[in-house]
Parts: structure tokens; sequence; C-alpha cells
């Protein structure tokens, strides 16, 4: 994400957070043209909207703000009347009061104006346009433009979520609860908050019984649950929804909002015991769009069977949009954060390969140079798989079994000898661990998987490495158990362990945990068990 993109996003952000401070629109509306005159360092903007004739009524102006609501131009008049009609941008980077379109506002001073960009704002149909003007030439490539448009679709999705929440509140309070809950969310920099304070806020608000947010893994094309207000454990166990399955799924294959009327007796919901025994009965899914790209989808649910009003449809539409704007926002942020940290991250993983290798030094047992590179290559590639898992999965945050997946990928590849025949198997829970606990349990796992492969394969010529993660309560256990040769009747771990081990016994020491290793029916088993808490 480039600077400039990220401006945008951030101009975005502000316009939320206008929306939720302000109860007069025309406010509104001036701190939007101010919000743009900041963005693209422009000298002016103006704001009008389309009346029923197609002619155009000034709504807001740094230029001339005395004449907002005072000031129309007839049907196609000037720049904005063209893009009025046409539905199309116009981009004028020089020039822009030789063009035989551009008007003069009427009995308006006009001060120079060499460049100019008047955009639509539009939803399914152009209610308005923006105009920006500089006083200098203006260099408007194709980002410039995009951006230009990216801000102005965001602009129309706020106005017309102001303007439905505005009409609908002094008949419902819509207004109240939609500034209420988007208030809250805008001013929070953390994804996870959001969406808890997402589904909190608006039971609360709609008065709805249950409230859930699901967020898209496009990697597997699944809605994963991430927040609920819900009480029942069994709402925090409900399995991911692929795309287009169920009334989730099929809100965000369509991007549009779906009303079941029952969920207990409608055939396409997943999960009709759990309705009963909660007592949900109809249910609204809205999903959760950035520019017509999918980001998540929230479902609210009532204790009665009842209809979900036009205003109350809307309302949530635009809450929505406003989420979806804070949950980019939010991983934008983390994103940019993780961008400037990185460089501690890269220092304190070299500084961990450094201990990794003078420990190697001093205990160091090995009879040629090349197996002493191959077990240093093996836990650096370790420590880079965590990076790697980073840039692909959810910001700050890599999965356990995502990590034990890709060790047992390149252990394969590079350890496994020719003769063997060992078949791997990766179960349980995937855990998440924050970026420095997860490259401890990295190093954890490649130790355990190398000594599986090594040493409990040196008679016996095939069998199965498994290894196993669970998280039933506030405690991970992980498991790398091999069907290879017994461990010596007289084994000890904490005496006779070779570097690997010792490693692994100091690295779940750190994490406020224990390793034991033992033979349990026939299987050579290791097992790390640490609180949840650390690694969280």
């Amino acid at each position: 994400m480039t600077m400039p993109e990220l401006e945008v996003r951030s101009a975005t952000m502000r316009m939320l957070q206008a929306m939720a401070r302000h109860a007069n629109r025309d406010e509104f509306l001036n701190e939007i043209s101010q919000i743009w005159c900041q963005t693209f360092s422009a000298d002016s903007c103006d704001i009008l909207f389309r009346e029923p004739s197609d002619s155009l009524l000034l709504k807001a102006s740094t230029l001339i703000p005395g004449l907002a609501n005072r000031l129309r131009l007839g049907r196609g008049m000037g720049l904005s009347g063209h893009v009025l009609l046409s539905g199309e941008p116009m981009f004028l980077a020089k020039d822009a009061q030789k063009d035989r379109r551009f008007a003069k506002y009427p009995g308006v001073e006009y001060h120079e104006c060499e460049s100019i960009s008047v955009l639509p704002l539009a939803d399914g149909h152009v209610f308005g346009v923006i105009l920006v003007r500089k006083k200098c030439p203006w260099r408007i490539l194709a980002g410039e433009k995009r951006r230009l448009m990216e801000l102005a679709e965001a602009t129309s999705a706020c106005l017309i979520g102001y303007q439905n929440a505005f009409q609908a509140g002094t008949q419902s309070n819509r207004l109240g609860a939609l500034s209420e809950v988007s208030r809250t969310i805008a001013q929070s920099p953390y994804l996870e908050e959001i969406l808890q304070l997402l589904v909190n806020l608006t039971a609360q608000q709609f008065n709805y019984k249950v409230c859930t947010v699901r967020l898209l893994d496009e990697t597997r094309g699944e809605l994963v649950l991430r927040a609920t207000q819900a009480p029942a454990k069994a709402y925090h166990r409900k399995r991911a929804i692929k795309l287009g399955e169920s009334i989730a799924g099929k809100a965000m294959a369509e991007n549009r909002p779906v009303i079941v009327r029952d969920v207990q007796t409608e055939a396409d919901y997943i999960g009709h015991d759990l309705a009963v025994e909660q007592g949900l009965r109809s249910m609204i899914c809205v999903p959760l769009m950035i520019q017509d790209k999918p980001v998540g989808v929230l479902s609210c649910y009532t204790n009665e069977v009842r209809d979900f009003l036009p205003d109350e449809q809307k309302a949530l539409e635009t809450l929505a949009k406003q989420a979806a704007f804070s949950i980019e926002h939010a991983k934008l942020q983390v994103r940019t954060t993780l961008m400037q940290e990185m460089h501690h991250r890269v220092k304190n993983n070299l500084q961990q390969v450094a201990s990794l290798l003078r420990l190697q030094m001093r205990m160091s047992r090995y009879t040629t140079l090349e197996d002493a590179l191959n077990d240093t290559l093996a836990r650096i590639l370790a420590i880079a798989s965590v990076h790697d898992l980073l840039s692909r999965e959810d910001l700050d945050h890599v999965g356990i079994r995502s990590i034990a997946e890709t060790l047992v990928h390149h252990q394969k590849s590079s350890l496994l000898l020719p003769d063997r025949q060992i078949a791997f198997s990766v179960r349980g829970d995937d855990v998440t661990l924050s970026m420095n606990h997860a490259t401890q349990i990295a190093l954890v796992l490649n130790e355990l998987i190398m000594n599986a492969m090594e040493h409990g394969f040196v008679k016996t010529k095939q069998g199965e490495i498994h290894i196993n993660v669970e998280a039933p309560a506030d405690e991970v256990s992980i498991w790398v158990s091999n069907s290879g040769d017994p461990l010596p009747p007289d084994f000890d771990p904490t005496i006779t362990s070779h570097l690997g081990l010792k490693i692994v016994d100091n690295l779940a020491r750190s994490l406020a945990g224990r390793f034991r290793m033992a033979d349990v029916l026939g299987w050579t088993v290791a097992e790390v068990k640490f609180p949840r808490s650390s690694g969280e």
C-alpha cells in the first residue's frame, strides 16, 4: 500500500468519524469538502446535489460557503452539469477556465483557477458531483485519477448512509443508534476491538438477540467467525462457511442483504439446533464491502419472527459500509506498524540465530561440517517460515498448524533419506500466536520434527510422524509423535538430551511451559505445553 493510497484510506476514516460526530447535515458536508481539500492539496472544493429538474444545488463550498443551499446551476450547465448528466468524471490538468464547458457561478468573483477535477457522486444513480480546484497545473496521471475516484466512491457511500439515517431518525431513532455505533468503532485502531464493539453495540442499539461478524479468508474461500456477543460457547465454535453456502455465504456471494423470516425452519440455514436452543427466529445478513470487494458479513438475529423495516435495513447497510472501512483501515494501520517495526524483528531474529550458533559451537558433536550446516540451515528456515506465513496470514498472528505444515514440507524435501518411507500428518486446532511466540514455536517444532526423522528411524525404515495441536481450555498442547525406533529404556530428556532437545526445553520454559518425551503405546511422543495467554 503506497503513501497516497494510505492518505485516501485516512480521508475515508475521517469522513466516517465526521458522520458519527455531526447531527447537522450542513456541518457534515462542510467538513467533507475540507477533507477533500486537505487530501489533494486543493485550493477549494464544492459539493453539489441533483434536484428533480436535473439542476444542481450547491450544498457545501470552501470557496463561497455563504451561497450554500442558495446557488443553483441549470440543467447541463458548466462542467458540473456535464458530469451529472454523463455520469463520467472529468479531469482538466491545466487551462481549465478556457474549456468551452466551463461556466462561472452567477454573481461570483472568480479567482484564478488553472486545474479542475469533477467527479460524480453515485449509488446506483448519480445524485450529485464534487468539484475540486487548484490554482496551479495538476499532474493527474492514472494513479491520481484512481485515488480521486476511490475517494468519490467512499464519499458517496458516506453521504447516502447519512441521508438514510437522517431520514429515518425522526421515525425510529436509527440516526442515534447508527451514530453511536459508528462513533465508537471509528475511534478504535484495533481490528479485534472494532469487531467486538460492532457486534456488541449493534445488538444493544438495535435490540437484537445475537449479532455476529464473519470475515473472508481469501486463501480458503471461507467466512470465518471473528466476533459475536452471544454468551453461548457453542457460537464461538461455529465452523467456517464456504462462499455461497448458507445464508451468510449467499449474502456475500450476491453482494446484497439477505433476510430469513425464521431460521428455525429455513432449509438453507446451517445450525437449526443451535437456533432452537437459543431462541433465534428472524435474521438479516448484510455483506461488508469495500469498493465491490468482499470483506465479510454482519448477521443479526431477533428473538421473534418479524420483518426488518426498510429504514432498519438501510441503517444496517450504512453501518456495514462504515464497519468495512474501519476494518480495512485497522488492517492498514497494523501493516504500516509492522513495516516500521520489521527491522527490529529482523534484528531480534538474527540475534536468535547468533545465539543458536554459539550454543551449537559449545555443544557440537557433529562428525561432518555438512551435518552442522544442515542443522543450522533448518533452524534459520524455521524462523524464515514464520515471516513467510505472516505475509500471507492475518496481520500479526500466525497459526501453529500453518507453521507445522510449512516445516514438514521443508523437512521432507531436505532431510528425508531416499530409503525412508515416512508419512506425515498435521492435525488439531490452528491456534494463533503473536509474531515473537510464533518464532519460538517454529523452532520447537523444527527441532522435534528433525529429532523424529533423524533419531526415530535409524533402524526402522518406514513409519509415521504425527503433529497434533490442541487448545481445550487455557493451555496449548503440541505433540510430535513417531512410530519408529523406541526410546532407550533409561532415556531421560533432562539428562541425555542432545542440543536440539535442550533448545526445545529452554524455549518451552521461556513460554512458561514444560517439555517431556516418553514412549506411549509403542510411539515416541514429544510433548510441549504452555499457557495460552503466554502464546497470545
